[in-house]
């Protein structure tokens, strides 16, 4: 019970850093076009973060990413020390890309901290490899998803504005910034915490508390959604000048289609209960925008580092976590 516990606990300040660590996601657009301050903008997505779970609770009426999640390691290989090194690692590699501004992602950290520990505990049979390569792919297929809405969206909102004057544009725009901003949020909300639900959830099959995911008990996403909205408060405002400015200079109207765009791939991948990359999702309809003034003001420079991060995180995670299961496993 006490091990239980202890993973309980971690996951839910890994739930926290996510928050911070992804803020940036949320409102570095609003707050580069200066739509709102930073404290304003962090307030706003906390809010929507955890509004979230009335969404995905009553509306949608399930967790489909948690079960998704819960079924990375096969359930027999799930062990305590198994979900304690997972949670582990990934706090470890999450502050690392907060303290150094890197934009990686919390759901792959969390995906290959899970399946590290089990590899290195039982082997490659542990895991279910089609659940992480259908994970993994979206590496690719969420910006490129992302890209292709903002471009899209992008090129509508400016030919539906193309006889309005420009300043009464920008009012405009910049109230639905206000709209496409909580959207985005929103999405944040519905992929992010269930990833730390589908975590809990696991840990408690492997100590019968429970017999599914199906069966968590209310507190477990009320918690998982209140620490991503708490942690989000707290903002990230290292990630923000990369998400902000350094991918590419964006207006108030670019800003609604990024962000727009961003919550619409969100809002597939919970249809599709796979979990994504908040920051990966972003960051293409970011340069989607971008790409619609002109190539060039993408800095693919940038966004070349960026893909290797993300490419590197799962691998790392996993090494990582199997260089902690290895050294708790005897002890727990």
């Amino acid at each position: 019970m006490s091990l239980l516990l202890a993973i309980i606990v971690l996951a839910l300040v890994f739930d926290f850093i996510n928050g911070f660590h992804d803020a940036a996601n949320s409102i570095a657009t609003i707050v580069t076009t200066k739509v709102l301050t930073p404290f304003q903008a962090v307030l706003w997505a906390g809010a929507f973060n955890f509004l979230a779970f009335f969404v995905a609770k009553y509306v949608i009426g399930e967790f489909g990413i948690a079960n998704t999640v819960s079924k990375v390691v096969v359930e027999t290989f799930a062990t305590m020390p198994v979900i304690l090194s997972g949670v582990i690692a990934a706090i470890i590699w999450n502050l690392a890309t907060w303290w150094f501004g890197i934009p990686s992602s919390s759901s792959h950290t969390l995906i290959g901290g899970f399946a590290g520990a089990a590899i290195c505990a039982s082997g490659f049979e542990s895991i279910h490899a089609g659940v992480i390569i259908k994970i993994a792919s979206f590496i690719i297929f969420a910006p490129l998803i992302g890209m292709a809405c903002s471009i899209v969206i992008t090129l509508i909102v400016l030919w539906s504005f193309r006889n309005t004057h420009l300043r009464k544009a920008e009012g405009i725009m910049k109230k639905l910034q206000l709209l496409s901003s909580g959207l985005f949020s929103l999405g944040h909300g519905l992929n992010d915490s269930q990833k730390v639900m589908g975590i809990i959830a696991t840990a408690m099959i492997a100590a019968g508390e429970i017999g599914s995911v199906d069966d968590m008990p209310n507190w477990v996403p009320l918690s998982c959604f209140t620490a991503i909205g708490l942690g989000t408060m707290m903002g990230g405002w290292r990630i923000v000048k990369t998400m902000g400015g350094k991918i590419s200079k964006i207006s108030v109207l670019e800003g609604v289609s990024a962000e727009t765009a961003g919550a619409l791939t969100l809002f597939l991948t919970e249809f599709l209960k796979i979990p994504v990359s908040t920051t990966h999702t972003l960051t293409g309809a970011i340069m989607g925008v971008g790409a619609v003034k002109r190539i060039s003001a993408v800095r693919w420079g940038v966004t070349i580092s960026l893909l290797w991060a993300w490419i590197l995180t799962i691998p790392v995670s996993a090494l990582l976590a199997a260089i902690i299961y290895m050294l708790l496993s005897p002890i727990i």
